[in-house]
């Protein structure tokens, strides 16, 4: 059965048109409701959101579906999607629903799920889910109707988890701190948390007014993040997107560090405590000098698909802790169950603090390689992947780059192009050799 609403993260789009719409919104709810109620007598869910201005109707609308079906609810208000993910975990609470459309802008919004284990559901809930939605609301008489409640100090507790992923016996005290929540969910959590461990903070980004979310400011727009940290000599700025499950970090030069450096920035931490790190997970974008970087440290490395839901699966699949993408979303599953762009940044933080390096030092013998990328468009009923020529050169190209360097081609996901990568610790060779390579599909 293929899936009608849900995509690879939750349901999302635009606010107005379908399925975002308060409508179906009362209509999943219930749908949750009564699957949840196949395996609980008394189900409580919580719901947290972002700072968009579609929150509240969307937020009103799933509740009312909740409790209609007999299903008791907690709401947070603005709170990280980590910070739900958590709490529902701490809290006991058999769903945690966030309201996000990440690092969209305002216009956009979305409903995603975790477990009761903080983790994101399977696809077989979501088909589960829809199924349900094609069948009469469960409606249930007053006596068992659920109930809604505010949970008045979820900020206050998501702040402490935070600030406990932080190595106990260290501090922030000497640095300065520039923190962009994006105008999003982190607004009121990131500044508090770097500020209670001891750093000296300036906070942008985090005057949210319903409409401003990830609008020049936040992980997809770090130019205001670089002028800050110059402006204010600060030593690091992070960067957190509107719900902040990822980050980009600056430091003081105004360079831009991503998620495949600060990985291997973690690695590294733990490796310097004496721990044992068997292996890392990025995707099949990753740089390859992070590989080359972790193998030379004794430390296995293994590529998921494009998608922090990948990288879980990897990880979870091997026992492994340690994952991430180059977009920023990183994973430490000691930690936390999913991605959190505070966590993360604490993580690289505490290895620049019990180091006494900074972050460009410790990533001195990591040169990132250049990346060659062509869009090849395809025509009409062409089949790539029947190309002889294309596998001949591939293989050639791929013994002329040998360890130094990898070929990636794959389909775009929205458009008619296949995407031709090349990558090489010599810039004009994977230049020459993305062009032969592209060549042969043209």
């Amino acid at each position: 059965m293929s899936r009608q609403y849900f995509g690879t993260d939750g349901i999302r789009g635009t606010v107005g048109v379908a399925p975002i719409t308060a409508d179906f919104a009362l209509r999943l709810g219930q749908a949750v409701g009564q699957v949840l109620k196949r395996s609980q007598v008394r189900p409580a869910v919580l719901i947290g959101k972002d700072t968009r201005i579609s929150g509240y109707m969307l937020e009103s609308a799933l509740e009312a579906g909740l409790v209609s079906v007999g299903v008791d609810v907690l709401l947070t208000g603005p709170l990280p999607t980590p910070g739900v993910a958590y709490l529902t975990r701490a809290l006991r609470q058999d769903l945690g629903v966030v309201i996000s459309a990440s690092h969209n802008p305002f216009e956009d919004n979305g409903i995603k799920f975790f477990s009761a284990k903080g983790e994101k559901l399977p696809d077989a809930w979501e088909l589960e889910v829809e199924a349900a939605l094609t069948e009469p609301p469960g409606y249930v008489d007053s006596r068992h109707l659920g109930k809604a409640r505010k949970l008045a100090d979820a900020r206050g507790r998501y702040v402490e988890f935070c600030k406990s992923c932080f190595g106990a016996d260290l501090s922030l005290r000497g640095l300065k701190i520039v923190i962009d929540a994006a105008h999003g969910a982190a607004y009121h959590v990131a500044p508090d948390v770097l500020h209670e461990l001891g750093a000296e903070v300036i906070a942008i980004g985090c005057s949210p007014d319903g409409y401003n979310i990830n609008a020049g400011f936040g992980a997809t727009a770090p130019q205001a993040l670089q002028q800050a940290v110059r402006q204010h000599g600060a030593h690091y700025g992070v960067a957190l997107d509107g719900d902040a499950d990822r980050l980009q970090l600056i430091d003081a030069s105004g360079r831009l560090f991503n998620g495949d450096e600060l990985l291997y920035l973690m690695v590294q931490d733990r490796l310097q405590q004496g721990l044992r790190v068997p292996g890392a997970v990025g995707t099949l974008m990753t740089n390859m000098a992070v590989e080359v970087a972790l193998r030379r440290s004794g430390v296995d490395f293994v590529r998921a698909k494009v998608g922090d839901r990948y990288v879980l699966e990897e990880l979870s699949a091997r026992g492994w802790e340690l994952g991430g993408e180059g977009s920023g979303h990183l994973l430490a599953l000691d930690k936390h169950t999913t991605g959190d762009g505070i966590v993360s940044a604490l993580l690289v933080l505490q290895s620049v603090v019990r180091s006494g390096r900074s972050v460009a030092e410790q990533l001195g013998d990591v040169q990132l390689f250049p990346q060659t990328l062509i869009n090849v468009r395809l025509q009409p009923g062409q089949d790539w992947r029947a190309n002889s020529e294309l596998g001949k050169v591939q293989a050639e190209v791929t013994e002329e780059l040998g360890e130094q360097g990898r070929v990636l081609i794959r389909p775009s996901g929205t458009e008619p192009l296949v995407r031709v990568m090349v990558e090489a610790a010599d810039a004009a060779l994977a230049q020459r050799c993305a062009e032969r390579l592209a060549a042969t599909l043209r």
